[in-house]
């Protein structure tokens, strides 16, 4: 029974998405309150807020001002890097490490994972043998 779950949790896709999404719910939240409170201020000192109190480029429109909120934006840019970056180094990549490591313990090595396809010009051999043999 042990070894049956062991299996389902190494299938591959299962911890990649457990993973994701357990630790991209809970890294976000951090994510954005580091943004909201160093990023933002940090573009603050670049543009000057509107009357809505949102920092971004103003563009004189045909009903008044328009600001474009750039900082929605590159916060946005910034908490997707971070949590990617944080759920690849601290889960897949060592879950590839211990993948790679058990399949060279077991003797397979990753070629003998995939098969290898046959190149164009095989395939156009192939191919040409099969309708020689059928003109005979």
């Amino acid at each position: 029974m042990i070894k049956g779950f062991k299996e389902f949790i190494l299938r591959g896709n299962v911890i990649d998405l457990a993973v994701a999404v357990v630790i991209g719910a809970a890294f976000t939240a951090v994510v954005n309150a580091i943004v909201s409170s160093i990023i933002d201020p940090l573009i603050a000192l670049v543009w000057k807020p509107d009357e809505n109190g949102e920092i971004g480029i103003a563009v004189q429109g045909l009903w008044g001002e328009v600001t474009f909120p750039i900082s929605d934006l590159i916060n946005a840019v910034i908490a997707f890097l971070a949590v990617a970056v944080v759920v690849y180094f601290v889960f897949v990549y060592p879950m590839n490490r211990i993948k790679e490591r058990a399949a060279a313990k077991a003797g397979v090595s990753p070629a003998d994972e995939e098969p290898q396809l046959p190149t164009e010009q095989e395939l156009l051999v192939q191919i040409r043998d099969l309708l020689e043999k059928q003109k005979v």
